[in-house]
């Protein structure tokens, strides 16, 4: 359908030679319409960086979110609530960022990240009035972090989109869909579950395959405010959280509509298939151990290498041990349990391509396929870099069925 006759799309263009250093990068530029980051900000810490370097990462992020968060507490201090405001809002932006590409579970910076940006963003939620309000959704002997967000232009009784974030990410970044919800009537539910943002690094609590476990409390606790009719509730997940949702959407009858942005199978399977049968093998057995010296030598390694001690910490399960963990997350033998009405994106610049057309040709329940393509400049994972176009098309879908 693309009538684009330049067949070099903007997606070719890259901040990093590091696929997740590229990506989060432009996530964090995608959320500068919300005011949550500025562009030469950005910039100066992407002309420090090297790539697979997370040392480099923390501390160029780190540098300038403090920066920030001084400038906001002088203009707070000063009774310049705006500009302490927008101020804490970049720097709560900043101290998540410092931690996406950071996997070292006993450094004291990730605790220190956590807190300085859970604090910044409660001030800014303070003065400027947006509609949030930091929630603790007890599970299991603790408790899963996050927002509800009240919409202003919602009716006595309104629907509510609950958000699952994905494995990079955290759930305030998700403000592309809650943001574009509240405007149209929705109430929103964010949260930090197992193994995300705040949950695993404050709370220690890591990636779990029964995700239904994870949701069914969070809807427990949306049945408990004011004002959420029950009856049009929506579950929506990101990235590893759109995996995470669909399984929980299997389980879990009480919601009206399932979004995955995008859909995805199986999650280990299609991480594995990046690698050669052979490969594949040896990482399921012992890991990068079992590796043949060859492949140790090439620019997949050196990223595989961090994939690996990053899931070994998000999943609370030893290095050799990764892939074979990651096997258990598939949704194949239950996917047909799902009831509710839910939709599939997809891109055709996807990262595991053909698995939301997968998962979409197993759903039995009623369904959608949402695919951005070059024409919509969203084809990029979760449309990193296209948030206005991705949450347009998404929120008209919700929009007409919650």
């Amino acid at each position: 359908m693309s009538d684009v006759q330049n067949t070099v799309h903007w997606t070719s263009s890259k901040f990093s030679d590091t696929l997740i250093m590229d990506a989060l990068l432009k996530h964090v530029l995608g959320l500068m319409q919300y005011g949550m980051c500025d562009l030469g900000e950005v910039f100066e810490v992407i002309g420090q960086l090297k790539p697979n370097d997370e040392e480099c990462w923390i501390n160029a992020w780190s540098a300038v979110a403090q920066r920030l968060q001084t400038r906001a507490e002088e203009a707070d201090r000063a009774g310049k609530r705006l500009t302490a405001s927008s101020t804490y809002l970049r720097a709560a932006t900043y101290w998540r960022a410092s931690l996406m590409y950071f996997s070292y579970p006993g450094d004291s910076r990730l605790t220190e990240h956590a807190h300085a940006s859970s604090k910044c963003y409660a001030r800014y939620l303070e003065l400027s009035g947006y509609p949030g309000k930091y929630v603790e959704i007890p599970y299991e002997g603790t408790f899963l972090p996050g927002h509800f967000f009240r919409s202003p232009a919602a009716a006595e009784s309104a629907p509510l989109l609950i958000i699952t974030p994905g494995r990079d990410t955290w759930a305030d970044d998700t403000c592309w869909v809650y943001d574009a919800a509240l405007r149209r009537g929705i109430h929103c539910l964010v949260y930090d579950g197992p193994g995300q943002g705040l949950s695993l690094r404050l709370n220690n609590l890591h990636f779990r395959p029964d995700w239904e476990n994870v949701v069914r409390p969070v809807v427990d606790f949306a049945f408990e405010i004011p004002g959420i009719d029950p009856s049009r509730v929506g579950l929506m997940g990101l990235s590893f959280g759109a995996f995470l949702s669909v399984r929980a959407a299997a389980f879990e009858k009480r919601l009206k509509v399932c979004i995955a942005d995008p859909g995805s199978l199986s999650w280990g399977e299609a991480i594995l298939n990046h690698f050669s049968p052979p490969i594949r093998q040896l990482l399921i057995g012992d890991g990068l151990d079992a590796l043949p010296e060859a492949f140790k030598r090439t620019a997949q390694y050196t990223s595989l290498k961090w994939l690996v001690r990053d899931y070994a910490w998000k999943h609370g399960v030893r290095e050799r041990e990764v892939f074979k963990a990651l096997l258990a997350y598939d949704n194949a033998p239950v996917v047909d349990r799902i009831e509710c009405e839910t939709l599939v994106m997809d891109g055709t610049e996807e990262i595991a391509k053909g698995e939301a057309q997968r998962l979409f040709d197993a759903l039995k329940c009623p369904k959608h396929y949402l695919l951005f393509d070059e024409v919509s400049t969203a084809q990029a994972h979760c449309q990193i870099g296209a948030y206005s176009t991705a949450s347009a098309c998404l929120l008209d879908w919700i929009e007409e069925r919650l």
